[in-house]
């Protein structure tokens, strides 16, 4: 960071105040060719600064007012050292202009959306870009894709999460269908909940994409979309679980082909993607072990059940290196989309409702774990959580507490049985 520049002429107000008013500004050089110059008014000055531009001669920019008669905010009224940095912003950021890497012209939230889906295509997987891309096209350009990011305003925003948490949740349209799905509208606590959470899942997405373009010096400030909090208390954990009568009922509904994806999903805990893509190799009968291969950008190792171990011994026993574990009837793979509705017919010919998705299976692995006393700590490694916070956030209160079994083995039985025992009345003799 650029030392400041010292001047004992514009350093304070009292300084200031011994200058003569006059038309022209008084400069302090504060870098090569960049200048801090210091109106003096009648009754108070303003800050402008000045960087030569070589045979261009000079660029101006007003910075705003000194802090004579009040109290410096950052904002609008600048002590002398803010000025300086005010400056050295602008200059740097005329620099980038000049040198082709910030764009010119107006800098809208479409072209923060656009810069940033480019960048992280070489960061993030196909699947991810795709499902930002979604997000963005179908939630935030088009309400707020015109808009100038300079002047986002927090107000604008606040309106606008508001807006999502309000609205009904989106649904899909069948293709048969004669007519467009209708959306219903958040009606009870848990799906506003649901839809405020859902808000804060596209908050954080726009954040990232504004925050971006921020860091990469393409806007001037982030203090609009820093100032948007998101809705608090809209995320805790609502693990739901299949019983085993459930679980029973599921597997047997399920075509033969999907029911492999759905036991390997109970024996396992993993995540769809990650089944998709297990080959071959990547179980080891030795160890009773799944290797797990680019999990969010890592690899684990799945420890097996003996019945787990039994299962995928049968499904790779006529396989070959290479060749994936789980496919289709007709010999594909598994599509990024493919589970949802065999999950959803299943779950009608099993009558459970509403129908399983295929993280309800992933819960039930790590719920009966949690139930049966296992460490959060094996818990999150059999998941492949990176700390243990996002697996107590769901499952700590699935897991035997020691307060629970404390107060359980040390208050006293009360006997009040017989208190609740009804005792006839007898009639009154006449």
């Amino acid at each position: 960071m650029a030392r400041a520049a010292r001047h004992s002429s514009l350093e304070t107000r009292t300084a200031r105040a011994r200058l003569p008013v006059r038309r022209t500004p008084y400069f302090a050089k504060i870098a090569k060719g960049l200048r801090l110059g210091y109106y003096r008014g009648a009754v108070s000055g303003s800050w402008v600064a000045s960087l030569y531009r070589g045979a261009e001669g000079y660029d101006t920019k007003a910075i705003g007012a000194a802090d004579d008669t009040t109290d410096a905010d950052g904002a609008t009224v600048f002590d002398y050292w803010q000025a300086q940095v005010q400056a050295r912003n602008w200059a740097e950021r005329r620099r980038l202009f000049a040198a082709g890497v910030v764009r010119t012209g107006p800098y809208k939230v479409a072209d923060a959306v656009k810069d940033y889906l480019a960048e992280i295509a070489a960061e993030k997987k196909p699947a991810a870009v795709q499902g930002a891309k979604y997000v963005f096209d179908a939630w935030i350009l088009p309400d707020l894709g015109s808009l100038e990011v300079d002047k986002l305003t927090t107000e604008r925003l606040v309106r606008w999460r508001n807006k999502i948490a309000t609205e009904p949740k989106r649904v899909r349209t069948k293709r048969t269908a004669t007519e467009a799905a209708r959306r219903k509208t958040p009606d009870d606590d848990d799906a506003r909940r649901a839809r405020k959470a859902t808000a804060n899942r596209i908050l954080t997405i726009l954040k990232a994409a504004l925050n971006r373009a921020f860091f990469a010096d393409r806007v001037s400030s982030d203090t609009a979309w820093r100032k948007v909090k998101p809705f608090k208390r809209v995320d805790e954990a609502v693990v739901r679980y299949l019983n085993i009568a459930e679980i029973r009922r599921l597997v047997s509904a399920c075509p033969e082909d999907f029911r492999k994806l759905i036991e390997a999903a109970l024996y396992t805990g993993c995540r769809y993607a990650e089944l998709t893509r297990l080959k071959y190799e990547d179980y080891n009968d030795d160890s009773g072990t799944l290797s797990v291969r680019l999990s969010k950008g890592k690899n684990r190792h799945v420890v097996l059940t003996e019945e787990g171990k039994s299962a995928f011994r049968e499904w790779t026993k006529v396989l070959q290196p290479g060749q994936r574990i789980f496919l289709r009837r007709d010999g594909r793979i598994w599509g990024t989309s493919h589970q949802q509705r065999p999950l959803d017919e299943a779950s009608q010919r099993a009558t459970i409702s509403p129908p399983v998705n295929f993280h309800i299976l992933r819960h039930t692995h790590a719920s009966y774990l949690a139930m049966a006393g296992v460490p959060m700590a094996v818990i999150a490694r059999q998941l492949g959580h990176a700390d243990t916070r996002m697996t107590e956030k769901h499952y700590a209160h699935l897991a035997p507490s020691y307060v629970a079994q404390t107060i359980r083995e040390n208050f006293p039985v009360l006997e009040l049985g017989s208190s609740r025992q009804v005792i006839p009345l007898h009639k009154r003799s006449a």
